[in-house]
């Protein structure tokens, strides 16, 4: 996996999807996929993504969405017709956690997109990857692997997106298309109210138009109410029941309540995004811990197979080999009951050292003495030093040197000896002579 992202060129950008799966972090390749990237940056801005499923899944393939419909037919994208396809070479369907566009062909990207499940190489060189999910959020990517779908592979209960942050924005002249409307809006009406100008009937015109004009300008008189009317009825008074004062403290405890009743409405639904939220850690802490458990059983299972291969070669070894192993181990221990510091080793080898020259001066006024005693002597030695070996033949030995010998002259007369050899010549021409002499007449 890591020459795969070694392989990868670095990321610009970064959005967060708020999902029922638990939050997905992905990372934009904005500049090997400009228009994607835009696309989908705008499309979030302007939450055009919210409350929208993942329509199609298939394990470990592929699980689609963006699509606000939810059938898989529908999603435009922001320039207003399919935009065309954006391939790079160090860009491939090599591993799960890959995010890119889904199409109906070539050149024809719209809204929707997807996140593989695993290897895709039949995708290369067909849809646009334009983006990754990084970190701990890839586990709650893998958990579409344990959605249940239909035979047209959607699933029973699709996952939703709830929201979408934008934490990094690779593009800052983006512009949400309503805020674009609504300032489009604003500059239109603030033109049309510059165009319409006040007459003066004080400047030269027109007779007819400025009769036009007075019969188009008409007042309408103040609607009055019964009370006003009718004042001669002592039923009906022109006071009012409830003063303006009073009027206004009751517009504004029940503007007050609205406001009240809106934030309970809005704590409500935080409690409810907290409650999926800390649902979406549990699970991927639950998944987390049936991975180690799993890793655990394998670590152990493999430990066993392993002592259980030991033992079967230590029972297969031969008697030769477990004896050399018996003395490697013996070995082993005497080496390790050495002094290691310098001083103690010094010593020790300086009384060894004299412990070898003594035995070597026994043994060389011993020389005259039986075969028995020599014998009787060697066991006691070797009882009292077992570090040296069972026999010691070895220090009564003498070396000598065949050049301290006379060297004695040979005669090419001589007869055959030990050190008589004959050298033969089957091409000498005299050779030849005496095998013809010596085949028998026919």
């Amino acid at each position: 996996m890591s020459n795969i992202y070694i392989t990868e060129p670095p990321t610009n950008g970064k959005v967060l999807l708020k999902t029922s799966l638990g939050d997905i972090d992905v990372e934009l390749w904005s500049k090997e996929s400009p228009l994607a990237c835009r696309n989908f940056v705008q499309l979030c801005l302007e939450g055009y993504y919210d409350e929208t499923i993942f329509h199609r899944i298939i394990s470990d393939f592929a699980a689609q969405g963006g699509d606000p419909t939810g059938t898989g037919e529908g999603g435009e994208s922001i320039y207003g017709k399919p935009f065309k396809d954006e391939f790079h070479q160090r860009l491939k369907f090599t591993r799960r956690g890959l995010v890119a566009m889904a199409n109906g062909g070539p050149n024809d990207n719209g809204s929707q997109f997807f996140f593989t499940l695993g290897r895709a190489d039949e995708l290369n060189q067909k849809n646009t990857i334009f983006g990754k999910v990084t970190g701990n959020t890839l586990y709650n990517v893998i958990k579409f692997n344990e959605i249940s779908t239909d035979k047209s592979d959607r699933p029973f209960e699709p996952p939703k997106i709830f929201r979408t942050e934008i934490l990094n924005n690779p593009f800052n002249d983006i512009v949400p298309r309503e805020q674009r409307r609504k300032t489009e809006k604003r500059k239109n009406e603030k033109l049309k109210s510059q165009s319409k100008a006040t007459k003066n009937f004080g400047l030269l015109s027109f007779g007819e138009e400025a009769e036009e004009d007075e019969e188009e300008m008409t007042f309408y008189p103040k609607i009055k109410s019964s009370h006003d009317v009718l004042t001669t009825d002592p039923k009906l008074t022109s006071e009012p029941v409830i003063s303006q004062d009073e009027l206004r403290q009751s517009r504004k405890r029940k503007h007050a309540e609205d406001i009240g009743i809106k934030d309970k409405r809005m704590d409500q639904e935080g409690e409810v995004e907290e409650e999926k939220e800390e649902i979406s850690k549990m699970d991927s802490l639950k998944l987390l811990s049936k991975q180690l458990k799993k890793e655990l059983r394998d670590a152990k299972k493999q430990k066993e197979k392993e002592e259980a291969m030991k033992k079967q070669k230590k029972e297969e070894i031969p008697d030769v080999v477990k004896e050399l192993i018996i003395e490697r181990e013996r070995y082993s221990m005497k080496s390790k009951s050495h002094p290691r510091k310098k001083g103690e080793r010094e010593k020790s080898t300086l009384e060894m050292l004299s412990k070898f020259k003594s035995r070597l001066a026994a043994m060389r006024t011993h020389q005259d003495e039986e075969e028995e005693e020599k014998e009787e002597v060697k066991e006691e030695k070797v009882e009292e030093d077992q570090e040296e070996s069972e026999t010691t033949n070895w220090l009564t030995h003498q070396v000598t040197f065949e050049s301290e010998r006379l060297a004695q002259a040979k005669d090419a007369m001589m007869t055959q000896t030990e050190d008589y050899y004959d050298i033969y010549d089957p091409r000498n021409p005299l050779n030849i002579r005496r095998r013809e002499q010596n085949k028998p007449n026919k």
